[in-house]
């Protein structure tokens, strides 16, 4: 069976041939088989929403090739946008002075939807997603969990077998969040068989969705396995984790015996400083010694790797870092 997305030495370029060019997409391949849930996985600015552009023909590659479903998406670029459906993040796919009916009947005309279809389409959206006693109030009058619940809706109102899915659950408080990973996973992949492509930064997110995940950063693809493989590839490895109050930089650190990775991130007001390590008691007294005047220990505890662990120990990169996605 011939898989649903191929990916084959694909470049992206800005500014080509002009002072600051950027390799967005550096050389990318791989694929994605029928009925797969597939991560893109990748610090903000890795090229993991270029990539998502180029598969849906919103971008043009600069080189390599694409192929959605068997279709080019250079040769085909219709066939292929009537085989997938974009999901992003956030509120930005409404138009917000319509109602959620008003918006879901445009966007089947768009797709070319049977007019025998649309109401039984546009009913069994909205009921799927509980929208129906909102179905005449306008988009800007609607939660932000509303909005993504009709963003949704929209996306499926044409039936596409492949969807790819665009930092989901970014701006949303942990409960929706939950619903969307929730529906992505078991009404979307396992129920309905779509084939999806995630992109996420949230670690916690593709372990507990994906079949198989790619590391990208800096536009190439460092690493793709199962979950379940990568975090097995580092597993004589452990994680010590300092929890402290103050503020630290990695670049601070020195060269610590026993230190395989780094990684350095605030949350809540805490500083989490992660390291891979073999010998996680030798290395502690020498952290200790090193941060005791700096910052304030509130907790230490020893885990095991996890996605993003196996990340920061492959590239050395964090994947929260600033920035913007290219």
């Amino acid at each position: 069976m011939p898989a649903d997305i191929v990916v084959d030495a694909l470049y992206k370029f800005f500014k080509k041939g002009r002072p600051g060019e950027v390799r967005a997409v550096d050389g990318v391949s791989f694929q994605i088989e029928k009925g797969e849930l597939f991560g893109l996985l990748g610090p903000n600015g890795a090229g993991k929403t270029t990539l998502i552009k180029c598969i849906s023909t919103l971008l043009i590659p600069d080189a390599g090739s694409i192929r959605v479903a068997g279709f080019d998406v250079n040769k085909d670029p219709l066939k292929v946008r009537q085989q997938i459906g974009v999901l992003t993040g956030g509120e930005r796919s409404l138009y917000w002075k319509l109602t959620p009916i008003e918006n879901l009947r445009y966007f089947a005309a768009l797709y070319g939807v049977p007019r025998n279809q649309v109401k039984e389409r546009i009913d069994y959206l909205l009921s799927l997603m509980e929208l129906k006693d909102k179905a005449h109030t306008r988009v800007e009058k609607l939660s932000s969990g509303m909005k993504q619940k009709l963003s949704i809706a929209r996306v499926l109102v044409h039936n596409p077998p492949i969807l790819l899915v665009d930092e989901p659950t970014i701006g949303l408080d942990p409960y929706f969040a939950q619903f969307v990973r929730n529906f992505i996973k078991h009404e979307l992949n396992q129920r309905l068989g779509k084939t999806i492509l995630l992109t996420t930064h949230y670690m916690d997110e593709a372990d507990a969705l994906c079949d198989r995940v790619a590391f990208m950063n800096q536009g190439r693809i460092d690493a793709l396995d199962t979950p379940t493989r990568l975090k097995r590839s580092i597993i004589k490895k452990e994680i010590l984790e300092i929890k402290c109050l103050g503020e630290l930089q990695k670049e601070e650190f020195p060269a610590l015996e026993n230190l395989l990775s780094l990684n350095i991130t605030r949350l809540d007001g805490f500083t989490y400083i992660r390291m891979g390590t073999d010998n996680p008691e030798r290395l502690l007294s020498r952290v200790i010694d090193f941060i005791q005047h700096r910052v304030k220990v509130y907790s230490v505890q020893v885990t095991s790797p996890s996605l993003e662990d196996v990340f920061v120990y492959l590239t050395g990169a964090s994947l929260r870092q600033g920035g913007d996605d290219a």
